[in-house]
């Protein structure tokens, strides 16, 4: 018999780094829709209640990138500066120039500007054909973010992290190991309280009750304290949070 363990970790969308991809992607996103030839390399830079975009951009787009950040930062959540970030009183700093005349010359004769290795995998594991363990993490995740706008958990800040550990046997999930999720939350809520609600609207509201056993271990805000969360927490950087992914095995 082949047993191991498989853990993956996802983030809501208040997560700093998570944060900072968003503004990046709606400006490209605003880029494309006015000019589908936009050649965009923005990267974006939080700190505290700071936003920071900088890159190249050559576009015939008429953008407000001031507007653009902001925006992408109330459609998350985050207004108050004392506990994460406040979008109507961030300072947000813009460095922008055109795509360097070097690298145009050869994206404009067809070639390409940049270059990146990828790799995954399709597996049969999930209908959406992602291994089993980052499956689950990313629906938990979404699952803390849908609770928390549609203020079925109205305590809940946009910041938050799940994390999945799998039981494999002969390369098939075979029960869930454990589950850690942290989420930011208002600072006068009480630990047990929000232990509960997460328990019951979140986890027991997505994962399979047949992967859940006496032995599974369940941490939900095992620090007992979320309050700071968001740039002011944590800086956050765009393209930095990936999926990630750990194995060990068990003879």
């Amino acid at each position: 018999m082949n047993k191991y363990y498989f853990t993956s970790e996802s983030v809501t969308e208040g997560h700093p780094d998570k944060l900072c991809d968003y503004i990046s992607d709606t400006i490209l996103d605003e880029c494309l829709k006015q000019d589908p030839n936009s050649r965009v390399a923005v990267e974006t830079f939080a700190f505290k209640n700071i936003i920071t975009v900088a890159g190249q951009l050559t576009t015939t787009a008429k953008i407000d990138i001031e507007k653009l950040a902001r925006q992408a930062v109330k459609e998350i959540g985050y207004d108050n500066e004392e506990t994460d970030m406040d979008y109507r009183t961030c300072k947000i700093n813009i460095e922008i120039n055109k795509q360097s005349p070097d690298i145009a010359m050869g994206v404009d004769t067809g070639g390409a500007g940049d270059q990146g290795i990828m790799f995954g995998y399709a597996c049969n594991e999930t209908e959406e054909y992602m291994p089993y363990a980052i499956w689950l993490a990313h629906k938990l995740a979404k699952k803390l973010t849908e609770v928390r706008k549609n203020k079925e958990i109205n305590y809940l800040r946009p910041d938050g992290k799940t994390q999945v550990t799998v039981e494999y046997e002969d390369d098939k999930p075979k029960r869930i190991e454990a589950i850690v999720i942290s989420n930011q939350h208002n600072a006068d809520v009480d630990i047990e309280e929000l232990r509960k609600d997460i328990y019951n609207k979140v986890i027991m509201q997505v994962v399979d009750k047949n992967m859940i056993d006496e032995n599974t271990k369940i941490y939900i805000n095992p620090t007992g304290r979320f309050v700071i969360g968001g740039p002011l927490g944590d800086t956050g950087l765009t393209r930095k949070k990936n999926n990630y992914w750990y194995l060990w095995w068990i003879q």
